[in-house]
């Protein structure tokens, strides 16, 4: 399954404005018309298009995040779910990445742990290495 996010995403008409100067509507962030080829002009600052990891493999790294910070069983973790905000410090974030090494049997090298702040970067990341050591 593929998953697409992005932090800002404007849709900018190019060949002529989506909507009147004085017309009032929802949309205020967006607008969407087509570019010379046909297809909608996308700008935006932040854009990832990733492969979203297994539900098993997002619930494992749920309850590995759940033990190492000893949270609460009625704690909401969610794919979105930010390490820091749960209270995680940098060691104990050194720890989630020890604990997913030991669990799926791999090794994340310290420049990807750094980039993972949240459950679904992780479950994506051991998703990756997972199936690179079974084709390797």
């Amino acid at each position: 399954m593929a998953a697409v996010s992005a932090a800002s995403v404007c849709f900018r008409a190019l060949s002529k404005p989506a909507f009147k100067a004085n017309e009032t509507t929802s949309l205020k962030v967006a607008s969407l018309g087509m570019a010379r080829n046909l297809f909608p002009a996308l700008r935006s600052s932040r854009f990832r298009v990733s492969c979203a990891a297994k539900p098993e493999t997002v619930n494992k790294v749920c309850e590995i995040v759940r033990k190492q910070l000893a949270l609460s069983p009625e704690t909401d973790l969610t794919p979105e779910s930010k390490f820091s905000t749960l209270g995680a410090d940098s060691l104990d974030t050194v720890e989630i990445v020890m604990g997913l090494e030991e669990e799926f049997d791999i090794s994340i090298e310290e420049d990807s742990s750094t980039n993972i702040t949240t459950v679904q970067e992780a479950a994506d990341l051991i998703e990756k290495l997972v199936q690179l050591k079974s084709g390797a």
